[in-house]
């Protein structure tokens, strides 16, 4: 009998584990170019992960549109600073999504991860 509880204990940590991996994975999602981890493992098989790829892969795109504004001198410097603290309150609500286990939609540019497709 114990040992028929060891392996159930077992196999949750080996879960637990599991859903770490995928947790870790989603986080990467949102950490600019650490998005490239999660897309070349077989993390990206995980609808959860897959999500937050898609999600983090439209916050990169924002915040490439803003480096590029970001070259026009003095408004565009504005705008730059503007598109960066807008990304960080963004990372940061895509990271608290990921440890709550949630699949919300980014504000602002959320809506537009639906058309990416791989």
């Amino acid at each position: 009998m114990n040992n028929t509880t060891g392996q159930g204990a077992a196999a949750g940590a080996e879960m637990h584990g599991s859903e770490k991996k995928v947790n870790v994975m989603a986080i990467f999602a949102y950490l600019g170019i650490l998005i490239v981890i999660p897309f070349l493992t077989d993390a990206k098989g995980d609808p959860f992960v897959k999500y937050h790829i898609k999600q983090g892969l439209a916050l990169l795109i924002f915040e490439a549109i803003g480096w590029v504004i970001g070259m026009i001198p003095f408004l565009g410097w504005l705008v730059v600073w503007i598109f960066s603290v807008i990304s960080v309150v963004l990372i940061v609500m895509g990271v608290v999504n990921v440890v709550n286990g949630q699949e919300k939609e980014l504000p602002l540019v959320g809506r537009y991860a639906k058309n990416f497709s791989f």
